[in-house]
């Protein structure tokens, strides 16, 4: 199993960014994936999470109405599309899914919110 997320960077407050992790080695298509982010000194937190279709979606409350999770699995790809970015957001976000029971995870992309 690969992760490889990308698209993270320096974005202002109230600013978007479209985060993208490419997944290989597993048949994507039958698995939920999540979204994961871990801020300096704080614990990882879920941030949203989707089904293997992509017909259900949850997101963290702090989450809800800022943030979208998509997946393409023609593509082998799931995105998180976040708006209205606060300084709060600052994190690694990380790609996960779940096999088995074991947990396989990326190595994550930066995102910091600041002016």
């Amino acid at each position: 199993v690969q992760l490889v997320e990308s698209g993270g960077g320096l974005v202002q407050p109230g600013g978007s960014l479209r985060l993208s992790c490419a997944a290989s080695g597993f048949t994507f298509s039958r698995y939920p994936m999540r979204w994961y982010r871990q801020a300096p000194g704080k614990e990882r937190e879920l941030v949203a999470g989707i089904t293997s279709a992509g017909s259900s979606t949850n997101y963290a409350d702090s989450m809800k109405g800022r943030f979208t999770i998509s997946r393409d699995n023609a593509k082998n790809m799931v995105y998180l599309q976040m708006n209205s970015l606060k300084p709060e957001d600052t994190a690694m976000y990380i790609c996960n899914v779940a096999k088995y029971g074991l947990n396989y995870w990326g190595k994550g992309t930066l995102v910091t919110v600041s002016s």
